[in-house]
């Protein structure tokens, strides 16, 4: 048996090390996947784990994931590098596993950065992921549609992990700094907005995070059994200046608002500016891609029907990139949207018919427009007289779809930019028929 040294007793786990939870109560994120009725969770509950791939970003706790489910489902864990391993190791590995299973032992193979095997090594898994004989967890930052092989890919289920949140992070730090695991005995004095500081720095990495917070802690002033944390310490272990920022608080709607105001105004580079100043403060780039979302329609609308079509394509990258590499693809809709014609006709027409649904809403839905899919509402005329456009040469009916109280009321007011010109024309050309062809 081999004996410790004085030194090696004296040296202590890193912090991500000894933090790194061994149930799903401890596990921070994922909410998606793991709160309580979710499919993962239910299939750790019942203990009917399938082969699976974890795809995201570094440092959302794929590994820690793996590590509970095996700990959960009482599963033999074997931690297989796709780095340093061969198909000689691969069938070691498995003819073990098969032997395990001989005696009723589950084994979980966990492939950390499965994409760097090649085909011949991934193959090598195929029969025993097959066969039942091991149950595999690969993991990847790299999309696994195009990384991993479709055959093995296809006897995997795929969990998307997404980057910690900032709340996620922080709320990490304050167990880090309770727990025994942690800082427990140590008096530590730290406020919110250093944790928030560091928990903004660490871009979704729970191990960037507490790597960042041991640094922090290790470099502090030490005084009368304290250890002071201020914002200065972590701005020089970050090479970060503290930004006047809080996600909770009026900054965080001031420089929404500059956005969206910048971006009406089509000032494209006050637009990138409050851009950059939101995602460098820490904000979440899914937030700022929803709001543009909403912007495409809410300003720009039918004068560039492109502009929600980039907008989506934006908000995609950013789920499947994170930051940093997200900035770029956030500029991309920001300068798009910022230079696009504008249009409020469609949140005009939306805010006004809101007014008349509040108002009407015992109004009936007329006869000739309801469903009709059973004889008995045949027989109370649902549908009678309704007219079907398409049978009709100019595809267009005489037919009125509004309640009665509502006849005439108009709602959407085109404009004639852009693309909205158009639309301006065809509703005129439509309503011009209508009013031609009225009995």
């Amino acid at each position: 048996m081999k004996q410790e040294s004085l030194f090696e007793n004296q040296i202590q786990d890193p912090l991500a090390s000894r933090m790194r939870p061994t149930t799903l109560q401890e596990y921070v994120g994922q909410k998606h996947l793991i709160s309580k009725g979710k499919l993962l969770w239910q299939l750790i509950k019942n203990d009917t784990i399938p082969s699976m791939i974890f795809w995201g970003p570094p440092g959302v706790g794929k590994t820690t994931l793996a590590r509970i489910i095996a700990h959960c489902t009482h599963s033999e864990f074997i931690d297989f590098s796709a780095v340093t391993s061969g198909i000689k190791d691969i069938k070691n590995v498995m003819k073990l596993a098969q032997e395990k299973r001989q005696l009723g032992i589950q084994t979980i193979v966990f492939v950390d950065e499965i994409h760097r095997f090649n085909k011949a090594q991934q193959d090598a898994f195929l029969p025993y992921v097959e066969k039942g004989s091991i149950i595999l967890i690969g993991a990847t930052t790299e999309n696994p549609s195009f990384e991993v092989n479709s055959a093995l890919l296809s006897r995997c289920k795929v969990f998307v992990l997404h980057s910690l949140k900032v709340d996620d992070i922080f709320e990490l730090l304050q167990h880090t700094l309770k727990s025994e695991k942690g800082y427990a005995h140590e008096n530590i004095i730290i406020d919110d907005d250093c944790l928030f500081m560091i928990a903004s720095f660490a871009a979704g990495d729970a191990r960037i995070a507490l790597n960042t917070l041991e640094m922090v802690i290790l470099n502090s002033l030490k005084e009368e059994n304290q250890i002071i944390v201020k914002k200065e310490t972590i701005e020089q272990c970050t090479s970060r200046k503290s930004m006047l920022y809080d996600k909770k608080g009026e900054e965080h709607y001031n420089l929404i608002s500059a956005l969206h105001k910048s971006m009406r105004n089509s000032d494209v580079d006050a637009a990138i500016y409050w851009l950059a100043r939101m995602l460098e403060a820490g904000e979440d780039p899914l937030y700022v891609a929803r709001r543009l979302v909403r912007f495409a329609s809410e300003d720009i609308g039918m004068a560039d029907s492109h502009a929600l079509q980039i907008a989506i394509a934006g908000y995609q990258a950013c789920h499947f990139l994170g930051m940093p590499e997200c900035s770029v693809h956030l500029t991309h809709v920001v300068t798009y949207l910022s230079l696009s014609v504008k249009s409020n006709a469609l949140y005009m027409a939306y805010e006004t018919a809101k007014k008349d649904a509040i108002q009407t809403l015992e109004e009936p839905v007329p006869l000739h427009i309801r469903n009709a899919p059973t004889k008995l509402m045949k027989d109370l005329e649902y549908g009678k007289g309704y007219q079907y456009a398409h049978d009709f040469e100019d595809k267009l009916t005489t037919m009125t779809c509004l309640p009665e109280s509502l006849l005439h009321h108009e709602y959407y007011y085109p404009t004639q930019q852009g693309s909205e010109a158009k639309v301006a024309t065809r509703l005129q050309h439509i309503k011009e028929w209508k009013k031609k062809n009225q009995k």
